[in-house]
């Protein structure tokens, strides 16, 4: 299905089972909500919405000036037109980012969240990296070449979604954390090299309800590198008071 939000046309697929709280699933950057779906086939008779986040998926390819906290208002906009009151969040990587933002913002509806090797955070830096900055701030004032500098990431994005994608990796949430009052499952994989442990201890000390899993032989699509293990976590933390209170 889709639903217009501001300039872009935002696909979605909405499972509804009539469940008191539906699981919201919030993708990671450059990926779309059929990274997540498998959740759904897992969880029986719960209510599920999928989202593919502007310019990826089946959403528009095109958008002007968003935020991390327009793609937010975006996923609140669309439960509330879906007449969805309560929602549990479940945001991988980027996805984590919007969840931290409407954990905040929308703790009323919000139930539970789960961060999935979430980014958001400010990330420590190099002097390498500081390096790499300096220089291609001379490059560019110099009109030489910069094109190889920047992520892959960044890379492979059409020059209008430049500028977005620096907004987001530069908004960093760090002080969104201790407002998080609801109880939150963070899952990391062990050798996540996108967003480091120290990202995920860090989530874990400044969110007061919250349980750490580390997941072993797994990088930063830990839900995937150990699926069954993820999935089980997932459901027992989704259905189970005790779990939380167990974990703490």
């Amino acid at each position: 299905m889709i639903k217009k939000f501001r300039d872009a046309d935002v696909f979605y697929r909405f499972f509804d089972k009539k469940s008191d709280v539906v699981n919201v699933y919030l993708h990671g950057w450059g990926c779309d909500h059929k990274m997540l779906l498998f959740c759904h086939k897992f969880l029986k008779n719960t209510s599920s919405l999928f989202i593919d986040f502007p310019p990826f998926g089946q959403s528009s390819k095109q958008i002007e000036d968003w935020t991390v906290f327009t793609y937010a208002n975006m996923v609140y906009s669309l439960c509330q037109q879906l007449g969805i009151r309560k929602i549990n969040l479940i945001g991988h990587s980027f996805g984590g980012r919007i969840a931290i933002v409407l954990a905040v913002l929308c703790k009323d509806e919000v139930q539970k969240v789960v961060l999935i090797d979430s980014a958001g955070l400010k990330p420590r830096r190099s002097i390498c990296f500081y390096a790499k900055v300096c220089i291609y701030k001379i490059r560019k004032k110099l009109g030489l070449d910069v094109s190889n500098f920047g992520s892959e990431d960044y890379k492979n994005l059409p020059a209008g979604m430049k500028k977005i994608f620096n907004n987001i990796v530069t908004t960093h949430l760090d002080d969104f954390l201790p407002y998080i009052q609801k109880p939150t499952l963070i899952v990391f994989g062990k050798n996540d090299k996108e967003t480091p442990l120290y990202m995920a201890k860090k989530l874990h000390k400044n969110i007061k309800h919250s349980q750490l899993v580390i997941l072993e032989d797994a990088g930063h699509f830990s839900f995937i590198d150990r699926r069954l293990e993820f999935l089980m976590t997932l459901q027992n933390f989704l259905n189970s008071f005790d779990f939380f209170i167990s974990a703490s």
